[in-house]
């Protein structure tokens, strides 16, 4: 299972990230707090970079299935570790919705006897989208009609921005990366404007253990089947698979295309120095990665 300090890591990350998001989310549903996708996205956006914050020094703060393969796969994290991250996610994920519920079971419930919605019916997707995603959006003010090809490509392409881009803000030989104490506030940035080009599509899950935790938890607490964002295997194949196929190929073109690219071009630049040439780098940004 790895160090025990990745599990709690992950654990507590995720947690945060999920009580802040679905919260949110729970917040504009229920009681119409939050005006507007973007709203709810930078809430979104700033739980990643806080989790993240919080958590660091005990994982590396992945907070995500798919990230954690994608590091994996990527050669930054050994596969030993691998199931501590990603037990500490799904179990974090689903305790987050576990409190999110007590402290909103009084409230979802006169939110269904005032707009007449039997739990676990197929008009209860209202309320179960506080804690599973559908597609198209229940939330959205326009009738979209989302396939769930369409959906798979939506939640894979977002998946794979959001690694690409972890991988380049915590690359050592990119040049032109934040330093280390800003990369969690640039990788919250990066989910927040993900999910507001996506989530009129899918909600912008990006996340299978933020999908898949709340909504068996949902599932549990009398959703049923109508946690399901559709009568077959929609949640798996969008939110579990997309995503996690989504980072691996990030992993993929970003190892093996634009990481010998830096490589290469940081090369370059302590060449230069050596030459007695003007830097084009301070020498921190050549530190190695360090996970975010």
């Amino acid at each position: 299972m790895g160090d025990p300090l990745d599990f709690i890591g992950e654990l507590i990350g995720t947690f945060l990230l999920v009580w802040f998001g679905c919260g949110a989310v729970a917040a504009t549903v229920l009681f119409s707090a939050h005006s507007g996708l973007f709203q709810v996205a930078m809430i979104w956006g700033l739980g990643v970079t806080v989790a993240i914050y919080a958590t660091r020094h005990l994982s590396c703060a992945h907070l995500n299935p798919a990230v954690s393969i994608a590091m994996v796969l990527g050669r930054r994290m050994p596969a030993a570790k691998l199931p501590a991250y990603l037990c500490g996610q799904f179990l974090g994920a689903f305790l987050a919705a576990a409190l999110l519920y007590l402290l909103l079971a009084d409230s979802i419930v006169q939110f269904e006897i005032a707009h007449q919605i039997v739990r676990g019916s197929a008009s209860s997707v209202r309320t179960a989208m506080i804690f599973g995603e559908f597609y198209a959006n229940p939330g959205s003010s326009e009738v979209a009609m989302v396939s769930q090809l369409t959906a798979c490509l939506a939640e894979a392409v977002g998946s794979f921005v959001l690694v690409f881009l972890v991988f380049s803000l915590t690359e050592g030989c990119n040049l032109g990366r934040p330093g280390d104490a800003l990369a969690p506030l640039f990788i919250g940035v990066t989910v927040t404007l993900i999910i507001s080009v996506l989530a009129p599509l899918t909600q912008a899950g990006l996340n299978p253990a933020r999908d898949l935790a709340p909504r068996v938890f949902a599932m549990l607490a009398g959703w049923g089947r109508a946690a399901l964002p559709d009568a077959g295997l929609g949640f798996l194949t969008v939110y579990v698979l997309s995503p996690i196929g989504g980072g691996m190929l990030a992993a993929a073109v970003f190892s093996r295309v634009v990481e010998p690219l830096m490589v290469k071009k940081s090369t370059q630049a302590c060449c230069r120095q050596k030459a007695g040439m003007a830097p084009a780098v301070s020498s921190s940004a050549l530190l190695p990665r360090d996970g975010f």
